[in-house]
């Protein structure tokens, strides 16, 4: 019955995930369930939100695997003298309101 409930709401709101769709139930039809039951039927009836989520991380692999670095030092970064070790790390990030104007500001933090 509850399956059958989120079906029909996601039917009416393709746009909304498991969360929007628990509040959906609890505000609309005074059902209070738990949200990882309502994230497991989702996930077994194939029902999630058709709205592309946001790619928010900065940290991600490269796209040509032959250019990374060895790791040479191994976690190792205790040095016995200044300058004797250096590493770092370069991290690309997006901003911008629209696809035409969508920017990239390179971070990189040296150690």
């Amino acid at each position: 019955e509850l399956a059958e409930k989120l079906e029909r709401l996601h039917e009416k709101h393709p746009d909304m995930g498991y969360r929007r769709l628990n509040d959906k139930l609890r505000h609309d039809e005074d059902i209070q369930v738990n949200d990882k039951r309502i994230l497991r039927i989702c996930r077994k009836k194939q029902i999630w939100s058709n709205l592309k989520s946001r790619y928010n991380g900065c940290t991600r692999a490269s796209n040509n695997p032959a250019f990374i670095a060895e790791n040479i030092l191994n976690r190792e970064f205790k040095a016995e003298h200044l300058n004797e070790k250096w590493v770092t790390d370069v991290t690309e990030f997006k901003y911008g309101n629209t696809l035409d104007s969508v920017h990239k500001v390179y971070l990189s933090a040296i150690l």
